[in-house]
């Protein structure tokens, strides 16, 4: 299906909240997720206007629709607003971030402006791409706490896209490990870390120092041999067969969707199982390994 706004679409069925937005028109579409959807982006500053202010730019993505108060003190309530979002995400002195231009703003700066005016509208659905990445330690706690509040207080659904698995491990549900594209793994968050099936997985979580132990002398961090491959020269079946130390032939057939309760896995030779619990609806024999940690 090629749709109106330069996108092919080739899902089946695309809906949100029980709304089917592939039977609505471009401009419904449009209406729908500039109100019930917002996204915090990777890079801030190349997201912001380059010719308006701060302030003006923040108070004109508050929607009139989020006013709650009496009718008495709407004069000014954007502006006020405005202020309190900048409180939230960290900036103390608002009347000089307000005052900047984009240009003037460091990379954290900009980041908690994009974050400030991500949460204006109070979504329904908010897409973190890497919230935290420029912020010192303190100021992504207090960016977390935020959006956890959001997500219990106002029912905000919260998709985090980051890199460490361990920090938001404290702050999600659900976890799901994608690699080149392929979603290799998913499942509550306690059971993931405690138990992954996919090398990709356990190769995250070893890449984290653990600082309770005395590091040697010039330690290696762990991680896998190789690098990613490059999007014009994906490898066939599983993407990361060139790089997976438990790789075999049959790696490059694309693994089938495998599910053990709530925990959901796509390998072949999966780690951390237990043979009687492993229960595979393909005539492959498992490759049962079990990987923690340096072992």
């Amino acid at each position: 299906m090629q749709s109106k706004e330069n996108w092919i679409i080739t899902a089946d069925r695309f809906r949100f909240h029980d709304i089917e937005l592939l039977k609505l028109s471009p401009n419904k579409r449009r209406k729908l997720v500039g109100k019930e959807i917002s996204m915090i982006f990777q890079n801030p500053l190349s997201c912001l206007d380059p010719s308006r202010k701060i302030g003006k730019q923040l108070i004109q993505n508050i929607p009139n629709w989020t006013f709650k108060n009496k009718w008495w003190k709407w004069f000014g309530w954007k502006k006020r607003r405005a202020i309190e979002l900048l409180h939230r995400v960290g900036i103390k002195d608002h009347r000089d971030i307000m005052a900047s231009y984009p240009n003037e703003l460091t990379e954290g700066e900009g980041q908690k402006v994009m974050i400030a005016m991500a949460v204006a509208n109070q979504p329904r659905l908010l897409i973190a791409d890497e919230p935290t990445n420029t912020l010192e330690s303190t100021t992504a706690l207090q960016v977390f706490r935020l959006l956890s509040s959001m997500n219990q207080n106002q029912g905000t659904t919260i998709l985090l896209t980051s890199n460490d698995i361990k920090s938001i491990s404290e702050w999600c549900d659900q976890i799901s490990v994608l690699y080149c594209g392929q979603n290799t793994e998913s499942a509550p968050t306690e059971i993931l870390i405690e138990s992954p099936h996919h090398p990709y997985t356990q190769a995250l979580i070893n890449a984290v120092p653990d600082f309770t132990q005395p590091l040697g002398f010039k330690t290696k961090l762990g991680t896998l041999e190789g690098t990613a491959p490059i999007l014009e020269q994906m490898p066939i079946g599983c993407r990361l067969g060139p790089r997976c130390p438990f790789a075999q032939k049959k790696c490059m057939e694309k693994p089938r969707r495998l599910k053990i309760k709530q925990h959901e896995f796509s390998c072949h030779y999966p780690i951390n199982l237990r043979e009687k619990n492993f229960k595979e609806k393909t005539t492959a024999t498992p490759f049962i390994l079990n990987c923690k940690g340096n072992e």
